[in-house]
């Protein structure tokens, strides 16, 4: 089936109380930094979650209404798209919509989506983001295609928003062969996803997520802040003497259990703007308007300084947690604590005082 049209999700907006909107989303991964947002800029909020998760979101007092299901794949069944319209809902997306969601089925939605659902089809593919950011005269890592190409130190990741589960570093065939073994083994991939491995060239530096916001409402592309993670297993295993590491079957993998905030040096920041806005203008090549709100890069600053970009995700990512209340560029900008929850809901709002809230929705 074809994906829902602008002119649908227009007639949708259009019944829309405009006094009466509220924002939702999947009750995971950044759905507190979305609802914390939405409550300080006046909106109600709608967490839809599986059985037994809204115990988290009731402890922190967030959301106002609750759509509770027996799984979240059920987001996409006529009667929850319908309690969602009821509530003048426009549903902010996150990781979890595409960790867990069939792409299809979410294509097809008609509820309002604050973003660019043509692109958050684009992120399920490591290969078009990989011609987004290449489009986009970025910096990029170079793609095997086949482990008989691996030539030096190679990183080797799997299909969907995994959170770095099952990813590892390989220097040859033969070792990738013996990894991804261990990975099924291990149960960090599945046999299934070990048949579509993406394995790019192992870039050594810094690893650095920039966070960005673009406004439709006013054009710009502004810089919200910047992450890093800590990786389970690949962090940890450095707490491991070298004997002791040697003859063990370990091989570490990337599962990312928490981020934390990072300022860059100054010298770097005109760069980093440079950056989102290419992005942004490919975007509106690729799939007019483009971004619309939310979107982060996944970068590494090798020793000269240079940036190489590796991933890109076309909606908030887990790593602006880091920063509710507190991003110092957001400061320098507003004067105000301001964080990707609360400028989304902002950018609503703003749309709904100027009478635009289809040119922010799809």
């Amino acid at each position: 089936m074809l994906m829902v049209g602008a002119g649908e999700i227009a007639g949708v907006v259009g019944r829309y109380d405009p006094k009466k909107v509220s924002i939702a989303t999947i009750g995971s991964h950044s759905a507190l930094n979305i609802f914390k947002g939405a409550r300080e800029e006046g909106f109600r909020t709608v967490c839809v979650c599986a059985k037994g998760r809204d115990k988290l979101y009731r402890r922190f007092r967030l959301a106002d209404e609750y759509i509770i299901l027996d799984k979240l794949q059920d987001i996409t069944g006529e009667d929850v798209q319908e309690r969602l319209k009821e509530l003048n809902s426009v549903v902010i997306p996150h990781g979890s919509f595409n960790a867990y969601l069939e792409q299809k089925r979410l294509r097809e939605w008609s509820v309002p989506i604050f973003g660019n659902r043509t692109l958050l089809d684009v992120e399920t593919s490591r290969v078009r983001q990989h011609e987004w950011m290449r489009g986009a005269g970025l910096k990029v890592p170079k793609v095997y295609k086949s482990p008989s190409d691996i030539k030096g130190l190679a990183f080797v990741k799997f299909p969907g928003a995994k959170g770095g589960k099952g990813y590892f570093v390989v220097d040859n065939e033969e070792a990738f062969e013996k990894k991804i073994r261990l990975m099924v083994k291990s149960k960090l991939i599945t046999a299934e996803e070990a048949k579509s491995p993406y394995i790019q060239e192992y870039i050594i530096g810094v690893n650095v997520y920039p966070h960005y916001f673009h406004s439709v409402l006013s054009g710009e592309t502004e810089f919200m802040g910047v992450d890093k993670r800590y990786e389970s297993s690949v962090d940890g295993v450095y707490r491991i003497p070298v004997p002791e590491q040697i003859g063990q079957e370990v091989s570490p993998s990337f599962t990312i259990v928490g981020n934390f905030p990072m300022v860059l040096r100054e010298s770097l920041l005109d760069e980093i703007f440079g950056i989102g806005e290419r992005i942004v203008a490919e975007s509106q090549r690729l799939a007019p308007p483009g971004i619309i709100g939310a979107f982060c890069m996944e970068t590494i600053i090798r020793e000269n300084l240079e940036i190489v970009a590796f991933e890109i995700s076309s909606r908030i990512v887990a790593g602006c947690n880091a920063l509710i209340g507190q991003s110092p560029y957001m400061y320098l900008m507003y004067d105000e604590p301001m964080y990707m929850g609360k400028r989304m809901a902002r950018e609503i709002k703003d749309a709904i005082r100027l009478d635009r809230l289809p040119d922010i929705v799809t």
